[in-house]
């Protein structure tokens, strides 16, 4: 466990916070482990009916810490064991119990796509969503390549993931993967509320109901699966090495 995610109870809501602001909440290795540990929890304990993403300070969050990435490389530490992002996007797929999400300012990268396996989405006026894989010589990966545009539709999905297009929580309301635009002020409460809401009904007939909604999890696993492969190919390519300094050098990167 880590103290940059943060787990907490409200009665039946399992609440799970990016708690790194001072990083604007970008995700290491140690985090998508407490991730992944937190959602297997929520899972097998019967008393948790729902789970609810949230954020401290003014990110959701940036996505993947590049520096983290650049630093441990792109090899596994044990080939036999399931990396903790891998764990962690496997468990969003898997998930039977209703996912909520509270997003308060700027989601970006994988923050973007988990929220396309929550199943309520509330976002506050002030969010953005940006998903610039290919800005940083990457692939989409948690399946976004094939839920963004099942939810989106194939052009509004290439204006994320190509163009690396940033869209407000209207633009992405318009798109699907939003169902209720909020206030900076009402957000903490509205995300709570709906996750209270869900939580409060019958919870055989909730996780049934998620099940016919959605029950191509086979189909996302081996998707999140196929993206993981080109990932990490493309975490060892020249091109990715190119983005990452330049990134860092916060310079346009040279693809030529």
């Amino acid at each position: 466990m880590t103290e940059h995610i943060s787990v907490s109870r409200d009665n039946a809501v399992m609440r799970i916070a990016f708690n790194r602001p001072e990083k604007k909440n970008a995700i290491t290795a140690a985090m998508y482990a407490a991730l992944a540990d937190a959602l297997e929890e929520a899972e097998k304990e019967d008393t948790f009916r729902a789970v609810l993403f949230e954020a401290s300070g003014d990110m959701f969050t940036a996505g993947n810490d590049i520096g983290d990435f650049m630093s441990r490389g792109v090899e596994p530490a044990d080939p036999h064991q399931t990396p903790p992002v891998m764990r962690f996007l496997f468990a969003l797929a898997k998930a039977e119990k209703p996912l909520i999400a509270a997003v308060q300012g700027g989601a970006v990268g994988v923050g973007v796509t988990m929220l396309l396996h929550c199943d309520l989405v509330i976002a506050s006026k002030i969010a953005t969503f940006h998903t610039p894989f290919v800005d940083l010589a990457l692939v989409p990966e948690a399946a976004s390549s094939l839920l963004l545009p099942q939810i989106a539709g194939h052009q509004r999905a290439a204006e994320m993931l190509l163009l690396g297009k940033k869209i407000d929580a209207h633009r992405a309301y318009e798109f699907g993967f939003v169902s209720e635009i909020v206030t900076e002020e009402e957000i903490g409460e509205a995300g709570l509320k709906a996750a209270r809401d869900v939580a409060a009904k019958a919870p055989a007939a909730v996780r049934l109901t998620k099940k016919l909604m959605r029950s191509d999890t086979d189909r996302l696993i081996g998707r999140m699966q196929e993206e993981g492969a080109h990932f990490a190919a493309q975490l060892a390519s020249p091109e990715f090495r190119e983005a990452g300094l330049a990134f860092m050098q916060k310079r346009k990167p040279d693809f030529s």
